[in-house]
């Protein structure tokens, strides 16, 4: 008890959390009277794990996007796509912090990048100025269901581990992203359209000469999508494979083609994307060693038997873990909050019969809306510090979109078809 004391102390006061999971493991493992390499043996173990190649890869290939102008070629595509619709700025807005986010992997990478593109360009437009910075910052976190999410990867090798339920394939977590992704950027456009209905905006004019030349500025970013996410579900190409060919390709886009990226530049977006990707890989390896502790010690069994008894039903089950979840997202990174707290609720979700994939989608919904949920949602400090406005103020620019996101969030929970529709049994 002193010790478990001692490292909630230490992690209040700021220590390293892989720190803080490594010393629970050992000392668990210590009075189990096990031996203590079991920690290494399991941290070697997850070297195995092939896919986990991808998520270094990924990781590189979406800061070299966010470092060139990779952004502003998305959003000028994008609103040569849809700019003739009603609110389409804001339509743009939403798909293309969409899509970066999901090809970057950041959500706060994705409000400073297109943030000071779009935030100007929408009070110039005419939209209010809280709905302007409501829109960038929740849409900020969007994307994270969408292919080829780190957050997606990252679950299915930790339900891959676990082991719990039906089997996890990174490859159908990635097509029951789908559908809710899009449910999410429906309701929230939605939204957009009604609440700026009594505005006299200006949807841009068709442009042939504007829209060909946006095509042809994107010219060599357009495929990149098709190529990766055709090759994943064509059976061609394996998740590391389709990594490792993304990588490669955005490289000699970015530093050949469009000369964006000067060879000075490389050395240091690889040590920001790969002390990212270590600070992931450190704590999900001790986390495994801790799970494996957690599992011989029956802690998952003793917790789901205990909310069994006071909870029956599935849905009030579901009820509850989306509001923990919520307050989850809130406190924690999505990385670390997949790592510690995936191998405590999958097996309870599997007791309640909920399938390891719908669980995944529902986790990382939450999450998305964590990220901007008040008081301590991490991308309302991002927005503060990038838009220069006080923190108390992003609180009341999100709630509306914040709502339109939890009834998506219903829909997604409750609806399990919306998830698992696409999988082939």
């Amino acid at each position: 008890m002193l010790y478990s004391a001692l490292l909630l102390l230490a992690a209040l006061f700021g220590a390293p959390i892989f720190v803080v999971i490594a010393a629970s493991a050992l000392l668990g493992f210590y009075y189990a009277d096990i031996d203590l390499s079991v920690i290494a043996i399991e941290i070697y173990r997850m070297t195995d794990t092939s896919v986990l190649v991808a998520i270094p890869l990924f990781t590189f290939a979406g800061y070299l996007l966010s470092e060139s102008n990779a952004s502003k070629r998305l959003v000028r595509l994008t609103d040569a796509l849809i700019g003739r619709v009603p609110s389409s700025l804001a339509l743009v807005s939403l798909t293309s912090c969409a899509f970066f986010t999901a090809l970057t992997g950041a959500s706060g990478v994705t409000i400073i990048a297109l943030g000071a593109l779009l935030y100007p360009a929408l009070k110039e437009a005419g939209y209010p100025q809280r709905f302007s910075l409501g829109l960038i910052t929740s849409s900020g976190s969007l994307g994270l269901l969408f292919p080829p999410s780190i957050a997606l990867i990252l679950y299915g090798i930790v339900a891959q581990q676990l082991n719990v339920g039906a089997p996890v394939s990174i490859d159908d977590l990635f097509i029951a992203g789908l559908l809710p992704g899009l449910l999410m950027l429906a309701l929230l456009a939605g939204w957009s359209i009604w609440a700026n209905r009594g505005l006299k905006l200006e949807a841009s004019k068709f442009d042939l000469a504007d829209s060909l030349s946006a095509f042809r500025e994107s010219i060599w970013e357009i495929p990149l999508p098709f190529v990766v996410l055709g090759g994943i579900y064509s059976g061609f190409l394996a998740i590391s494979e389709a990594a490792a060919i993304s990588v490669l390709y955005v490289f000699i886009v970015e530093v050949f083609i469009y000369r964006e990226i000067k060879f000075t530049a490389l050395p240091d977006i690889m040590r920001d994307s790969m002390v990212l990707v270590g600070a992931v890989l450190i704590i999900l390896g001790v986390s495994m060693a801790s799970t494996n502790y957690l599992i011989d010690a029956e802690i998952p069994t003793r917790l789901f038997d205990f909310i069994k008894s006071h909870i029956d039903s599935k849905l009030t089950f579901l009820i509850l873990l989306n509001i923990f979840l919520l307050g989850l997202g809130m406190l924690l990174d999505i990385f670390s909050a997949i790592i510690i707290i995936v191998p405590l609720i999958l097996p309870i979700a599997v007791g309640y019969g909920v399938h390891p994939i719908h669980l995944g989608i529902i986790f990382l919904a939450n999450m998305q809306i964590g990220y901007f949920t008040p008081p301590v949602g991490m991308n309302l400090f991002i927005a503060s510090y990038r838009f220069k406005k006080p923190v108390t103020e992003l609180y009341y620019a999100t709630i509306p979109f914040m709502l339109v996101l939890l009834v998506a969030v219903l829909i997604i929970t409750y609806w399990p078809a919306l998830t698992m529709g696409l999988i082939q049994d």
